[in-house]
């Protein structure tokens, strides 16, 4: 009897190998990729005590240490042993994210994952399996995006390493990106990117507004260099998210039974104005206009903008009634009420 119960239970788990295969594969794929990053990182003292180290890096690598010990002890921040280490990723990208949409609505794929919950993306360390991926969901008829992501964060899984890559951001742009990730292992909501990366984002924003001024002083360089970026970006950004709202109503207004050809003439005609009046922001940073809009931005372009920034002015509002601008407050309240894994 025990020897058919072992044998019966041996026969599951080979059946779910089976079934479950390309996601145990894809898991196999991502946790090796990481843990090579984790295992090849090396600890930062390294780079400090390297005198053929450019002292510009060594720089920016005491400036992440000041942002993590400001963000942990004066913002409440989770501390954890991230950025202690620095992986070296010799110029070359590491990580590349697919997204996916429908055609014509304002609708994500989602790709679900055993304990972490759904996500509008699916990454990956190697190239060919995220070629693969957007082969495979392009056959699916959808718009297909795919970026490499300039932060990254194993949810607490991992201690991360800092990517070398990183250092190539100024100073404000590189506390923001550190308090950023640092805030997705603090708070977590399961299922809602669009909130974690929302608040997330306004987080990192608003931690280092308050780092800038406390290390380099109200009227400093630094930070009016940060604040006149963000002032560019945000116009941005909305030209963006408004665009998106703009091909929301139009695909709403498509009959269904129209030919796809001519609802793509009417999607293309409609991103081409969109992307045209880009020039009537007035922005002094052209840097934002990329060679990304050599070829026609997609749904996923546009989805990028309402899952990072779409929440900002409802979090803005919050922040200023409920809790008087303390991000310290902020932050407890939302690390309560959605607490990391």
């Amino acid at each position: 009897m025990k020897r058919k119960i072992v044998v019966g239970i041996i026969l599951l788990f080979v059946a779910l190998g089976i079934w479950q295969y390309q996601l145990i594969y894809y898991g196999y794929v991502q946790a090796k990729g990481q843990l090579t990053i984790i295992r090849d990182a090396k600890p930062l003292e390294e780079y400090l005590e390297n005198k053929n180290y450019p002292d510009s890096l060594k720089k920016k690598i005491e400036f992440i240490q000041e942002v993590k010990k400001f963000a942990f002890d004066e913002l409440g921040i989770n501390q954890t042993e991230n950025y202690s280490s620095m992986y070296d990723q010799g110029g070359k990208p590491l990580m590349w994210v697919v997204t996916a949409c429908a055609p014509f609505a304002m609708e994500a794929k989602t790709w679900s994952f055993p304990v972490i919950g759904s996500f509008p993306y699916k990454g990956f360390f190697d190239p060919e399996m995220a070629k693969a991926e957007m082969d495979k969901t392009k056959q699916e008829g959808l718009d297909v995006g795919i970026r490499n992501p300039g932060g990254w964060s194993t949810l607490g899984w991992f201690n991360d390493p800092i990517l070398s890559e990183m250092l190539n951001r100024n100073y404000g742009q590189l506390a923001e990106l550190i308090i950023h990730e640092l805030t997705h292992s603090t708070i977590f909501m399961k299922d809602s990117i669009t909130f974690n990366e929302n608040l997330a984002s306004f987080i990192g924003h608003k931690g280092a507004v308050l780092f800038l001024k406390k290390k380099y002083g109200e009227s400093s360089v630094h930070l009016k260099e940060y604040l006149n970026e963000e002032k560019d970006y945000e116009a941005f950004v909305q030209h963006f998210i408004s665009g998106a709202s703009l091909l929301d109503t139009l695909y709403k207004s498509i009959p269904q039974s129209l030919e796809v050809e001519k609802k793509r003439k009417l999607k293309d005609s409609l991103i081409h104005e969109i992307i045209n009046n880009i020039d009537t922001l007035g922005l002094s940073n052209k840097n934002l206009i990329d060679e990304m809009f050599i070829e026609l931005p997609n749904n996923t372009y546009f989805m990028s903008f309402l899952r990072y920034r779409s929440k900002q002015s409802d979090f803005e509002r919050e922040f200023e009634k409920d809790f008087n601008e303390d991000l310290k407050a902020y932050i407890f309240y939302y690390k309560s009420k959605y607490p990391f894994l």
